[in-house]
């Protein structure tokens, strides 16, 4: 098969290039910098330049192609400019859906998210579960808005599968989950909440569930490629077990973290504050539970996410690996 693929260039749409490539598929993946995609080119996946908040940059390369990932996002928390959140997840999303339709494409998949549902407050919900209250961050009111677009396409008649990652890590992430593994291997970590809790999954799992998606999702369906169910504490304790370093000692309870986010707010709208300490950053880390049931994904695709211990244990060591040959290059200098 032939399929276009927009955020190849991050961190899950990397692993999903990869995967399907392997898997002797073509992949066309629409990319804003192809002389920062090289790594993409040398495994035979064909560059096309463009971005999603373009709509006439896509027709040509998506034109003929057997189905679509729209895997392409923001998602960025804390940071005082929230203006691309509409414009990518929103207006990049209805552009991709909208030529899809325009072409006649097959089949495509939506990355969508589990953070559409916000803080689930403790409850496990499944695809059927609809959030109708107030979001935490922009990243979650603007993946929301991209959902309901999504869900008026497919309304429309369009051959569209939804597929609701949670949390995704593995080697090479680069968000927050990836930075907090990186400081509690450089024992830089003195504190974590406790309470907050999300459904982990390894990146590699979630592109597998993509392309389980595309070849036995139902059109119209959604599914939550949601991981096991740990808190914050749980993985950091996984992670001692692991490594043989001390866990985190200070576990903030979420009353505090929420008492720090209200007290940060005037700060906020005086002096620029570190991402990580903006009230956004500090309300999606205050013992909220982003989780969510994978029953539809195992039943109907086939989907099996690995175990926190297992897919933990590899990146842990591959960040060690990382920070070892980084410390030889830099004695060796």
């Amino acid at each position: 098969m032939l399929y276009f693929l927009t955020g190849a260039t991050g961190f899950l749409g990397g692993a999903l290039a990869r995967q399907l490539i392997l898997d002797g598929h073509r992949v066309r993946a629409l990319v804003r910098r192809p002389d920062e995609a090289r790594g993409l080119a040398a495994i035979g996946v064909d560059l096309a330049p463009g971005d999603v908040t373009n709509l006439e940059a896509m027709r040509a390369p998506m034109r003929g192609v057997d189905g679509v990932f729209h895997v392409a996002g923001w998602y960025k928390i804390g940071l005082r400019d929230k203006t691309p959140a509409d414009r990518v997840n929103v207006g990049g999303t209805t552009n991709v859906l909208q030529l899809m339709k325009d072409l006649g494409i097959p089949k495509g998949v939506y990355t969508s998210t589990l953070a559409v549902n916000s803080d689930t407050r403790g409850r496990v919900v499944d695809e059927e579960h609809r959030f109708t209250g107030r979001h935490i961050s922009a990243y979650d009111r603007s993946k929301a808005e991209a959902h309901r677009v999504a869900d008026r396409f497919i309304a429309g008649g369009l051959p569209l599968v939804v597929v609701q990652p949670g949390v995704i890590y593995g080697p090479g992430d680069t968000s927050g989950i990836g930075t907090m593994l990186r400081e509690f291997l450089a024992r830089k970590l003195p504190a974590i909440p406790s309470g907050t809790a999300f459904s982990w999954a390894h990146v590699d799992d979630v592109a597998r569930g993509h392309i389980l998606a595309m070849e036995r999702g139902v059109p119209g369906r959604s599914y939550f490629l949601a991981g096991p169910v740990h808190t914050i504490v749980e993985a950091m304790d996984l992670a001692a077990e692991i490594t043989g370093l001390p866990a985190p000692r200070l576990k903030l309870p979420p009353r505090v973290v929420r008492g720090a986010a209200r007290l940060m707010t005037p700060v906020d709208w005086l002096v620029p504050l570190p991402s990580r300490l903006t009230p956004e950053s500090l309300r999606v880390i205050g013992g909220v539970t982003y989780i969510g049931s994978n029953d539809r994904a195992q039943r109907e695709l086939g989907w099996r996410p690995r175990p926190l211990r297992e897919g933990l244990t590899e990146t842990l060591r591959h960040e060690q690996a990382l920070a070892a040959g980084a410390g030889a290059a830099a004695q060796g200098s």
